[in-house]
C-alpha cells in the first residue's frame, strides 16, 4: 500500500477536529476520616493537579459521593480545584452520587454546575459535633479523674469530666463560625440561583434531588455520562484521572504483601477497622 494511499484512509478529520476531552475526578469517602479511608487535600491533590493537566480538555467533572466530614479538608479541596478552574480557563461540573451532604456538598460547590438524580440526597448545610461523656462511669466504679492544665479552656470537652456550660457555649459559638463560612461558600457559589430561604436553606435539613433543585441547591436533574454527552457531543472522551480504589476488607488481616513485601502494619489494620466502624455511623445518617 503506498503512502498516499495510507493517508488517505487515515481518518484526517479527526486529528483536525480531535474529540473533547473531560476528566472525571472522583471524590469519594468521609472527608478528613482518619487513617488511609479518609479524603483529604493531601490524598487527593495529585490526582486534581494532573485533572486540569490533561490534552484538549474541555471540562473537569467531580463524580461525588460524600456524606462529609472535616470543614477543614472541604474547604481545602474546594479551594485547590477552584484555584486550578480559573487558572486554566476550564469549567467544573460537579454530579451528586449517592450523597454529597454537609461537606460533601461544599465539594459539589467547586463545580460552576451541579447535577444530581432524583433520589440523591444533598444538602445538610450545618455543623455538627458529638462524643460521649465517661464522667458517671467513673464516678460509679471509684475513679476520679487528675486533669492539670495552663489555660482555662485547654481541657474543653474533656469526655472523663462533667459538661461545662462555658465550655458548651464556646463550642457553639465556634460552630456558629464554621456554620457562618460554609454559608457564605454557597452564598458565593450559588448566588440569584438559590430560591429557599436561610431557614430552609441553612437548618441542616437534607434534600432529594428534586427538593435541592427546587432550591437551587443544584442546576439539573442527570447523571455524569449522558450530562457529558448532551454537552460535549457523543464522541467526548471521559479521562477518569483517579479511579476508586478497592475498599479494606474485613477478613483476615495480611501483615505481609505479595511476595513477602511488608504489608500493612498491625496498628495501621486497627486504626483502619476503627474508621471503618467511624465511616460506617457517618453513612448511616443518611440511610446508607
Amino acid at each position: 500500500m503506498g503512502l498516499r494511499t495510507l493517508l488517505r484512509r487515515l481518518p484526517i478529520e479527526r486529528f483536525r477536529h480531535p474529540p473533547p476531552v473531560v476528566a472525571v475526578l472522583r471524590l469519594s469517602g468521609v472527608i478528613g476520616l482518619r487513617g488511609r479511608r479518609g479524603l483529604s487535600l493531601a490524598g487527593k491533590a495529585g490526582a486534581i493537579e494532573r485533572a486540569f493537566k490533561l490534552s484538549g480538555l474541555a471540562a473537569v467533572a467531580l463524580a461525588i459521593n460524600s456524606p462529609g466530614g472535616s470543614p477543614v479538608q472541604s474547604a481545602l479541596i474546594f479551594r485547590r480545584i477552584r484555584q486550578l478552574a480559573e487558572e486554566s480557563n476550564v469549567p467544573v461540573l460537579a454530579f451528586a452520587e449517592d450523597v454529597a451532604a454537609s461537606g460533601g456538598y461544599w465539594l459539589a460547590l467547586a463545580g460552576d454546575e451541579i447535577y444530581a438524580e432524583d433520589t440523591s440526597i444533598l444538602g445538610s448545610i450545618g455543623v455538627v459535633s458529638g462524643g460521649f461523656g465517661f464522667s458517671e462511669v467513673l464516678r460509679r466504679i471509684g475513679i476520679s479523674r487528675r486533669l492539670y492544665t495552663a489555660g482555662a479552656r485547654k481541657a474543653m470537652l474533656d469526655p472523663f469530666l462533667a459538661e461545662d456550660p462555658q465550655a458548651i457555649a464556646r463550642l457553639e459559638a465556634l460552630q456558629r463560625d464554621i456554620h457562618g463560612s460554609f454559608k457564605d461558600i454557597v452564598r458565593q457559589r450559588r448566588g440569584a440561583r438559590l430560591k429557599g430561604d436561610d431557614e430552609t436553606l441553612f437548618n441542616g435539613d437534607i434534600f432529594t434531588g428534586r427538593g435541592a433543585l427546587a432550591n437551587g441547591l443544584i442546576d439539573g436533574i442527570g447523571e455524569l455520562r449522558g450530562t457529558l454527552r448532551a454537552r460535549f457531543g457523543d464522541k467526548v472522551r471521559l479521562r477518569i484521572v483517579d479511579p476508586e480504589k478497592r475498599r479494606f476488607s474485613l477478613g483476615l488481616p495480611r501483615f505481609a504483601g505479595a511476595g513477602g513485601e511488608p504489608g500493612a502494619s498491625p496498628g495501621e489494620l486497627v486504626g483502619d477497622l476503627l474508621a471503618g466502624v467511624e465511616e460506617r455511623l457517618i453513612w448511616s445518617r443518611f440511610g446508607l
